[in-house]
């Protein structure tokens, strides 16, 4: 079986359309392991969208319709819940060390939360207020320092702030969300 469902991943809450080809329909309030735009990161299931009969993708498409791209990669096994934790604890004791960094250098962000992947490669560092030439300004001393890679992912009160619809260009083009 082939389907989309809805599954809700992050520390700071997104929802996103994931595909999956499990032999059981994952159930809702199960805890899955997805593929996200960030890498492997642990989510929650919400609700099925629709079934890979009623959509009709394309053979050179063979994801179904309406999907975001990303797909549940299995069932959260007792191991993976048992990594969340502990990199959730890991972050969460990074936290001070992390706004230090961000009052040292001079930047004008609010840290809000820190979050591993699943796979401990990538560091979100969600930052209160937009994209911008701050945000930018943080990932760039995060890679100057050596650190890990590091994802900086703003928040507004509405919830976390997507990419530029335009996506092309680095920094200094407007698509990092930087104008300088």
């Amino acid at each position: 079986m082939n389907a989309v469902i809805l599954v809700r991943f992050g520390a700071i809450p997104e929802v996103g359309r994931f595909t999956y080809a499990l032999d059981e329909r994952p159930e809702r309030g199960q805890s899955v392991v997805v593929d996200s735009h960030r890498g492997p990161e642990l989510g929650v299931v919400l609700d099925l969208v629709r079934s890979q009969s009623d959509t009709v993708a394309p053979a050179s498409n063979p994801e179904p319709a309406g999907a975001d791209g990303w797909q549940v990669l299995r069932a959260a096994t007792v191991d993976d819940l048992a990594m969340h934790d502990q990199l959730r604890q890991e972050a969460g004791s990074d936290f001070a060390e992390w706004q230090e960094r961000i009052r040292q250098w001079g930047l004008q962000l609010e840290l809000i939360d820190v979050e591993w992947t699943l796979d401990r490669r990538k560091l979100i560092l969600y930052v209160l207020g937009d994209r911008g030439a701050e945000t930018t300004k943080l990932a760039l001393q995060a890679a100057a320092e050596g650190q890990t890679v590091i994802e900086v992912q703003p928040v507004a009160a509405d919830g976390v702030v997507a990419m530029p619809a335009s996506g092309g260009g680095g920094c200094g083009s407007g698509g990092c969300g930087c104008h300088e």
